[in-house]
């Protein structure tokens, strides 16, 4: 049994794939060239975003974000401490501080009443000159409370660069309104239009990651931004390739880097954006068949699925205070599971001159010793399903 087993999704949609890749090869056009345009106006599209841009990397894709923006030494970026560490990574190599906020303990993501306290705090102690933007993580394959995060966003006139490597496809009912309320209680549907918005659609940009294990997936690295700002795709494209003037060759009108997503991966990831509501949908029954045979035991929670969001379960994650116990038992028993993230970001020896220290935030570290992530990919079988549910219960009826 695997964990992500991408041999059988390959098998599903080998001769599309392969005529993808030949089409590529024929050309003989490996950078930037029609594939990338042609998946970036049909990444657009999905997510429903004016513009896309495709990048070597989820990684750059929040980096070159944050220097689009102009994030850079002295400022400082808001972030959630549970998360892969490429999240504040790229804060930290902007020249930026990354500033941490505690999680809500049920949906692993930023809480936005914390960053409101925070930020309160911050403006008592006229210590808000250097916040520039906040990184809601949509953890897991849900979105982040972004009609919070919006609303102090714009009180606090913060960028929102969206990191939606884990969500793509994941939906929010989000009013369309200018934003004259304090909270969500003063929303009034007969006044506001609601709206289901996807994943990397809300915040200034939206950014993706199209690592091989992820909901939609490339044969290699790859990434995406999402906005709908021209400005903002417009010095993205810049900085992917070098700073490169698209009209003059060998004329450099920024400072860039390398960082642009080649033809063989776009042509892969056009193929497979076809099958991306399928899967979704398939990982959604899985997990809804996970949680009606586990929801009963003692001493395991199951996921939870916020009102008016929907869940694209990247990560089936459970918590257990039995979590090393059960992992140990259920690899014994030939069933490969994760833990993520098991040191929070806030604790990391990189992230040490930051000074924080253990205690800081609870529910992130109390999250990191408890979350367990079952296989839950669109190919699992029923049978390899009951046979995890089997010796979870099993595991369960010894404690």
């Amino acid at each position: 049994m695997y964990f992500v087993d991408l041999k059988a999704q390959y098998k599903l949609i080998k001769p599309k794939i392969n005529r993808a890749l030949q089409r590529v090869l024929d050309k003989a056009h490996f950078i930037l060239g029609e594939e990338v345009e042609k998946f970036e106006k049909e990444m657009a599209k999905f997510c429903g975003t004016k513009y896309a841009v495709g990048l070597n990397s989820g990684t750059d894709a929040l980096f070159l974000s944050l220097k689009a923006l102009n994030i850079g030494p002295g400022d400082e970026v808001i972030t959630t401490p549970f998360t892969f560490i490429a999240t504040a990574e790229v804060i930290a190599n902007c020249g930026a501080k990354p500033v941490f906020i505690d999680i809500d303990p049920k949906t692993f993501n930023i809480d936005p009443q914390k960053l409101l306290n925070k930020l309160n705090k911050l403006k008592g102690l006229n210590q808000l000159s250097r916040l520039k933007a906040i990184i809601p993580v949509h953890l897991f394959g849900q979105m982040a409370d972004m009609i919070e995060i919006m609303q102090i966003a714009k009180r606090y006139k913060l960028f929102v660069v969206e990191d939606a490597a884990q969500a793509m496809g994941a939906l929010l009912k989000f009013p369309i309104s200018n934003f004259q309320f304090s909270n969500k209680s003063q929303i009034s549907k007969s006044k506001l239009k609601i709206k289901w918005r996807m994943a990397g659609t809300i915040g200034d940009i939206g950014c993706f990651s199209f690592f091989p294990s992820k909901n939609l997936g490339a044969y290699g690295d790859g990434g995406m931004i999402t906005t709908n700002s021209e400005k903002l795709a417009e010095k993205i494209k810049l900085l992917r390739n070098h700073g490169s003037s698209p009209k003059e060759k060998y004329k450099n009108l920024i400072l860039g880097v390398n960082s642009r997503l080649d033809e063989i991966q776009a042509a892969i990831l056009r193929v497979k954006l076809r099958y991306i509501k399928k899967w979704n949908k398939k990982r959604a029954e899985n997990a809804a068949y996970y949680t009606c045979q586990l929801s009963k035991l003692k001493h395991l929670s199951t996921p939870f699925t916020a009102l008016g969001h929907t869940h694209i379960f990247h990560q089936y994650t459970v918590r257990t205070k039995y979590r090393d116990k059960l992992q140990k038992f259920l690899k014994e028993s030939g069933i490969p599971t994760m833990a993520y993230y098991p040191l929070p970001l806030h604790l990391q020896p990189a992230f040490k001159a930051l000074g924080y220290k253990k205690g800081d935030f609870p529910e992130a570290e109390k999250a990191a010793k408890e979350v367990l992530s079952l296989p839950v990919y669109p190919e699992l079988t029923k049978k390899q399903q009951n046979y995890i549910i089997r010796k979870i219960r099993e595991f369960y009826k010894i404690r």
